[in-house]
């Protein structure tokens, strides 16, 4: 059911994700190379000398912009804050936005020491990015606290009851299956590619050519490259293979999943484990060609999709979204540790943009298909705590995301294309999720679960161009 708001509660709402995505421009902008180079080029504060020279000088520009987005942004967040006392929002959005405010004036202090001193180093620098991402997540709790106060109804908090199986017998549909031939060969072969879930394959291996990017730059070999995507590929198909054996009988029950290959018998259980260790060996065998570490890893990831996460995780804890996004963050430490054999801080920043953007990416889809997963007995977020609080999990882990961004964008030599990449692909992703909230329907769910993979992907491409272009 669509909730109803005013007009008030939309310009508020407007207000706060301005404000939102303003403060995260300034946090992640100054986090850059770019902005700290530009720094050195303007000792003076608040106007730079020389200004009238700006356009002649892009790294002059850069600093006037930034501050000149800084005052912007200050009356961003007083303006957030004095609505939110006139509008007699609850408590929380209150203190969060007069939190923000407060440290405003610090972080504006901090600033100009970072200017007139060259640049934001050592505890300036740590102080500095820390005031900045916590005046952001002050404003993103604001705005997940003020669009749950407005969207939610009682039901919404509410967890969910399993409804029917599809079928009175709780299974699958009966498939109509060749008995023999060229239709049946067909039919096989495409099951066994649907067990490899190739539409996770894209995304995963661009985290690993994230992660070598980051640590080589365009220096990466071919060989390597090469071997490291089919290392990957092969592992994924053996995770999303083993998952297609353990979870066959709670497939039959979900209507999303009741016609895969295993759930209707099309391939014999034997045949699947068979198949799902030549995958593992396979991906073994192409990561120990770069090094025992990267093989390490690649085993890690499979043995973390196929048991932590399928078997211990997600039919125990309503935490196994969260928890299993380490799964889907180890590739990042493969590509780094594929290039260099070790595993580095920027692998490590980037591995954790990807394990904090897997429950704001995921919890759109338990959301689109809640009653499946109550169906199937998952203690999924929406369906344990209630759709309020997934929706606004899903504004939480955003802006987490958004912060571990900016973090990485602190300890590589990352620039402004990733910057603002992150910045508007971040606010596409945000307004898709309030959207969510206004709407309360399957269509925004995946809207929004779509424009959390378009984020990451314009992200890890950024990254690669980015790198190469240094």
């Amino acid at each position: 059911m669509t909730a109803e708001t005013t007009p008030e509660d939309d310009s508020f709402t407007s207000l706060l994700a301005v404000t939102a995505i303003g403060a995260y421009l300034l946090v992640i902008l100054g986090a850059t190379n770019a902005v700290a180079e530009a720094a050195s080029t303007c000792s003076t504060w608040p106007v730079c000398q020389g200004a009238l020279g700006a356009l002649e000088e892009p790294a002059l520009a850069i600093a006037l912009g930034h501050r000149a987005a800084a005052l912007v942004v200050g009356g961003l967040v007083l303006a957030a804050a004095a609505l939110a006392v006139r509008r007699s929002s609850s408590r929380r959005v209150r203190w969060s936005l007069l939190l923000a405010l407060g440290l405003y004036p610090i972080q504006i202090g901090l600033g100009a020491i970072a200017a007139t001193s060259g640049g934001a180093t050592g505890i300036v620098g740590v102080l500095h990015l820390g005031l900045g991402l916590t005046i952001f997540g002050g404003i993103m709790a604001a705005l997940a606290w003020s669009l749950d106060e407005q969207t939610a109804s009682a039901a919404d908090r509410e967890p969910l009851e399993a409804p029917e199986p599809a079928n009175a017998d709780g299974t699958a549909e009966p498939r109509e299956i060749p008995p023999g031939g060229l239709g049946r060969a067909k039919l096989v072969a495409l099951a066994y590619l649907r067990m490899t879930k190739p539409r996770l394959m894209w995304l995963l291996c661009l985290v690993a050519a994230a992660g070598m990017a980051l640590a080589a730059g365009a220096g990466v070999s071919p060989r390597t490259f090469g071997l490291t995507m089919l290392g990957g590929v092969l592992a994924i198909g053996a995770s999303g293979t083993f998952n297609n054996v353990l979870e066959r009988d709670v497939d039959r029950r979900m209507n999303r999943t009741a016609d895969r290959p295993l759930a209707v018998d099309l391939v014999p259980v034997r045949n699947a484990i068979l198949f799902g260790l030549m995958l593992t060996a396979g991906s073994l065998a192409a990561f120990l060609a770069i090094n025992r570490l990267a093989a390490v890893l690649g085993l890690t990831a499979i043995a973390y999709y196929s048991v932590i996460y399928t078997v211990v995780l997600k039919p125990n804890t309503v935490q196994n979204t969260v928890i299993g996004g380490g799964a889907g963050a180890l590739p990042a430490l493969i590509g780094w540790a594929a290039v260099t054999n070790e595993i580095g801080l920027p692998a490590l920043a980037l591995a954790g943009v990807i394990f904090l953007w897997t429950p704001a990416h995921f919890y759109n889809l338990a959301l689109a298909y809640k009653e499946d997963y109550a169906r199937g007995g998952f203690p999924m977020l929406p369906v344990v705590r209630g759709e309020a609080t997934a929706r606004r999990h899903v504004i939480w882990y955003l802006g987490a995301t958004l912060a571990a961004a900016a973090v990485l964008s602190t300890v590589s030599s990352l620039g402004p294309l990733f910057a603002l990449t992150s910045v508007v692909g971040g606010g596409v992703f945000l307004w898709a999720a309030i959207v969510l909230h206004r709407e309360q329907t399957e269509s925004a769910a995946l809207r929004s679960f779509h424009a959390s993979n378009a984020y990451l992907g314009l992200v890890l491409l950024a990254i690669i161009v980015d790198t190469a272009a240094l």
